[in-house]
């Protein structure tokens, strides 16, 4: 699937609204509570800037406007800090009453013991069946539930048509079609196609679907399917379809690289289109599903809420987080922030169903898996790192960095 777009706005400001049956549903599940006293609820989160705070303010605003007796405080503190600060909160016991998660990250959060089991809420609340598997799941620990998915977002290939439709180069649908596009498409100092490998969770983020495609998953890493994913990075490298700087290369500079024509193809996700439309007007460009090898697949990311355990305003929490996920609240979210639904009945709305951009990584948000691995995960993603960074840059043959990977990862896989 795919979708092509030129110097229009992407993300339409006046779409059709949604289903009555949708704004019903969600309306009569919400658990509303009455309020004697005001309420103060602090509120921390990790966006500091541009359509992501301003769509935040705006929301937690609206919720005020119609609960007169809540004040919700927020506190924005970068991505790289807000782990660390609710981990030395909980220690201190100094944390807020709600916090966004980002879904991989949920999991170990829930393990420490750091967020509310929302469970029987969940239970009483009806809507769990609204959601998309993968997001869903990535609330889950030991089949308990500790939050709510607000917003997914998930890996596409993008391709600047000034290059490929002069070249006769189509959108690729499998791996084969891949290396034929990237070797096409490389000319002097201009690549093929670009990624992410740097040594970080962006790294991970972009390689795991090329394993997931390929039928295995991180507990069998170390597979013929799971050499054949990174041998394809290595080849691309090797072969010059692909700079050996992805090594360092974060998804932002991946965009960099497409948008100064450096790269003809890169895979990037749909907080990239703003920033495109903003920048680039001219620049004409198409998107489309992940080409596949024996599946499709893509990797899930984005944010959660959660609850945090035993604080004294879990009810009024809860009840702030399910107004959040009324079906017309989260559309007026999700549009002015720029990202996707996590409720599969929003996703149906037109305002993405009928986007020829937007409805691709909606289409490719339903093969796409969450980084659901336990609260070891970190140490699980490092290891991935290592093995990319050790076979791309020709250090380690694929086989020995995969299987390095694979020793250190087992023992940390939930039993």
């Amino acid at each position: 699937m795919q979708a092509t777009t030129t110097r229009r706005s992407m993300l339409k400001a006046g779409a059709a609204g949604l289903a009555g049956a949708v704004l019903g549903a969600g309306a009569r599940t919400r658990r509303t509570i009455a309020r004697q006293d005001p309420v103060t609820l602090r509120w921390w989160d990790y966006y500091t800037q541009g359509a992501n705070a301003t769509a935040m303010e705006a929301q937690l605003q609206r919720y005020m406007d119609a609960n007169p007796g809540v004040v919700v405080e927020r506190t924005p503190i970068p991505f790289a800090d807000l782990k660390q600060k609710l981990l030395q909160g909980a220690t201190a016991g100094q944390l807020p009453d709600i916090a966004v998660i980002d879904n991989p990250d949920h999991q170990a959060f829930a393990a420490l013991g750091v967020l509310e089991d929302l469970t029987d809420r969940v239970a009483e609340w009806g809507q769990a069946d609204a959601y998309f598997d993968g997001p869903w799941n990535s609330t889950i620990l030991q089949e308990r539930n500790y939050g709510i998915p607000d917003n997914s977002n998930c890996l596409v290939l993008w391709r600047n048509l000034g290059i490929t439709q002069p070249a006769e180069v189509a959108a690729p649908t499998n791996w084969d079609e891949l290396r034929a596009a990237a070797a096409t498409l490389t000319e002097g100092d201009r690549m093929g196609l670009a990624v992410s490998a740097v040594k970080s969770e962006e790294g991970t983020f972009q390689w795991l679907p090329f394993l997931w495609e390929t039928g295995e998953d991180i507990p069998t890493l170390a597979s013929e399917g799971g050499q054949r994913a990174l041998q394809l990075w290595v080849d691309l490298v090797n072969e010059g379809n692909m700079s050996k700087g992805i090594l360092g290369w974060t998804q932002q500079d991946v965009l960099t690289q497409f948008q100064n024509g450096k790269a003809a193809m890169m895979i990037n996700g749909p907080w990239q289109i703003p920033v495109l439309q903003a920048d680039n007007p001219d620049l004409e460009w198409e998107v489309s599903t992940l080409p596949e090898d024996k599946q499709g697949a893509s990797i899930l990311g984005g944010e959660n809420y959660a609850v945090i355990a035993g604080g004294p305003n879990v009810d009024a929490a809860w009840d702030l987080l399910t107004w959040t996920q009324e079906p017309e609240n989260l559309k007026q979210y999700l549009q002015d922030s720029g990202k996707l639904p996590s409720r599969a009945d929003l996703a149906e709305d037109p305002y993405w169903t009928e986007d020829p951009v937007l409805s691709v990584f909606v289409e490719q948000l339903k093969v796409a898996k969450p980084r659901a691995y336990g609260s070891n995960y970190p140490e699980i993603s490092n290891a991935i790192q290592e093995a990319i960074q050790g076979a791309v840059s020709g250090q380690s043959p694929v086989a020995d960095a995969l299987a390095r990977a694979q020793a250190t990862i087992t023992p940390l896989l939930p039993a």
